[in-house]
């Protein structure tokens, strides 16, 4: 290709044409224009996918296709796993609650739907809570609390992991209630805990806050339990067998 081609291309904002141009077929124009840029928006959307992964921050790499489902994880009865793969809730702005023991899953899934949202150009961001927790704090500390909850303006959805497994003091909990105030309506969250919402007030402390904060949570949610042993152990103890 030219220089003067290379810069026209760049001009177009044609990132990829300069490096498949030449291995695609030419049987006439118009076959060669639509394989050209049809590869070129190809290439364009697996850029934006990794840069979105990259920006949501995954703990590990999971996707749904390697994900087991099995008759130990119960599903309410206006959903199924098939229709949990669409993500069509986030577009809703549903949420998504995953509880159970720890080992069943639960990040596994999350984070399978997150991967997928990240593919079809959504803004993820992923979090273990206690992290969250601590970046409010921090943010509060600064004096930049505003704007750390003005880096979700453009996410649609939040993954919050292992949601009570350390508890808060009085000032995390308060900031994290106000972060999904924000939130409510306006985003779709994946929640996963280890605890029934009975028992939220062990992370809360304040019964009134929990209150308030697990009605946020559920309304327009779907909530799967988890149930059986933790496929960690389980696979442990099959190695040593």
């Amino acid at each position: 290709m030219t220089s003067n081609l290379k810069s026209i291309c760049k001009t177009l904002r044609l990132a990829y044409v300069n490096e498949i141009y030449e291995d695609i077929p030419f049987e006439n124009p118009t076959q060669f224009l639509d394989e050209l840029f049809q590869k070129e928006l190809q290439f364009r959307e697996e850029a934006k996918s990794e840069r979105l992964i990259k920006k949501a921050k995954f703990t590990q790499k999971k996707s749904l296709s390697s994900f087991q489902w099995n008759e130990q994880i119960h599903f309410p009865a206006h959903i199924d796993s098939e229709e949990l793969c669409k993500i069509d809730f986030i577009g809703r702005r549903e949420n998504l609650i995953l509880t159970g023991a720890p080992g069943t899953g639960k990040t596994h899934l999350a984070t399978g739907i997150g991967y997928e949202a990240c593919k079809r150009g959504l803004e993820v961001r992923f979090y273990r809570v206690s992290d969250l927790a601590e970046s409010l704090e921090k943010a509060w500390r600064d004096s930049k609390l505003a704007q750390f909850r003005g880096r979700f303006k453009s996410v649609d959805l939040i993954i919050l992991d292992e949601m009570g497994y350390v508890p808060f003091n009085k000032e995390g909990a308060e900031l994290l209630f106000q972060l999904i105030s924000d939130w409510y309506e306006q985003k779709s969250l994946i929640i996963t805990s280890n605890l029934e919402f009975s028992q939220w007030n062990r992370v809360f402390s304040d019964s009134r806050l929990t209150a308030a904060l697990v009605d946020r949570v559920i309304h327009h949610a779907h909530i799967l339990n988890f149930t059986g042993d933790s496929f960690r152990v389980t696979n442990a103890l099959s190695r040593q067998r």
